[in-house]
């Protein structure tokens, strides 16, 4: 009984063939365009993000740097500096991505 089903499985098999080649086409060209857009997009999150913290710490900084000790505003200046480099070029990354 087995024996009768199986050419017709392969049968069958060999019909899906072109479907699936056809599904690895439309991966092939839909994929690229989808996760560009993502990841320029993921880029621009993450430079938004450190920018923020940037701002968030150097305002809290400003405020409070009569009654913080000297050491402790440069560490915080190099802590600015830091996240504002890379929320910079972050952004220049998701530039790049996108016009590429």
């Amino acid at each position: 009984m087995a024996g009768r089903l199986l050419p017709k499985a392969k049968r069958a098999a060999k019909g899906f063939s072109p479907a699936a080649e056809h599904g690895k086409q439309f991966v092939k060209h839909v994929l690229p365009a989808t996760v560009k857009p993502i990841h320029a997009l993921w880029h621009e999150v993450i430079a938004f993000i450190f920018i923020m913290l940037a701002g968030l710490v150097g305002y809290k900084t400003w405020q409070r740097q009569a009654t913080m000790h000297p050491l402790e505003v440069a560490s915080m200046l190099v802590f600015i500096a830091v996240m504002a480099g890379y929320g910079i070029s972050s952004y220049i990354k998701s530039r790049r991505i996108s016009r590429s």
